[in-house]
């Protein structure tokens, strides 16, 4: 945990980014994004998934790519700038739904077999973080999995490193927890995580 930000950074911090960047990640543009994206869609096992729930969508690069394997795909972000572009990069996608949406204080009443938490866990306090996870293990069926993918060295102003949000659904994937671990990848700047229900 960041003791100089113990904070979920409010949507305000993401619309004054986003402000100042129309693409401040370079998620269209950056070779890294593009690998990463690659390594994303490789780890999932199953050619299709029904409903698939993308938490923290920005742009809609990733949501774009993911889209073809998903009967439904409901993505949402706090911001509605990147909402507006990914809205747009994904018009021809009818089975894509963008919603503003801030997790954990909302989360969509519904089931997803694939839930994806990519690049935001870091953005949320310690407790938050266990909100969350508390809502998506409800969300996930038996069979039904998680994604997880971030950035994994400290930014001053996030509250939690990639690793500290990846260690902290590994505990729920030990031998009684309501997870299982199906693979995992490391590279040198970020981490990748498949959890199943159990």
């Amino acid at each position: 945990m960041n003791p100089n930000q113990p904070n979920t950074l409010p949507p305000t911090y993401f619309d004054d980014v986003y402000r100042a960047n129309d693409d401040p990640w370079q998620f269209e543009t950056s070779p890294y994004e593009r690998e990463k994206y690659a390594a994303t869609l490789a780890a999932l096992p199953r050619p299709h998934y029904d409903r698939a729930f993308e938490i923290g969508c920005s742009l809609g690069v990733l949501t774009e790519q993911l889209a073809p394997r998903c009967g439904r795909l409901l993505a949402v972000d706090v911001a509605e700038a990147p909402l507006e572009r990914a809205r747009q990069r994904c018009a021809q996608l009818p089975q894509v739904e963008f919603q503003l949406m801030r997790v954990p204080e909302e989360f969509p009443q519904e089931q997803f077999d694939l839930i994806l938490v990519s690049e935001v866990g870091y953005y949320w306090s310690p407790e938050d973080l266990a909100r969350a996870a508390a809502q998506l293990l409800a969300a996930l069926p038996s069979g039904g999995q998680l994604l997880l993918v971030h950035w994994t060295p400290p930014v001053h102003d996030y509250p939690l490193t990639g690793d500290e949000v990846h260690e902290f659904f590994l505990q729920k994937a030990e031998a009684d927890g309501p997870l299982r671990h199906v693979h995992g990848q490391r590279q040198e700047t970020y981490r990748l995580d498949l959890l199943e229900k159990r």
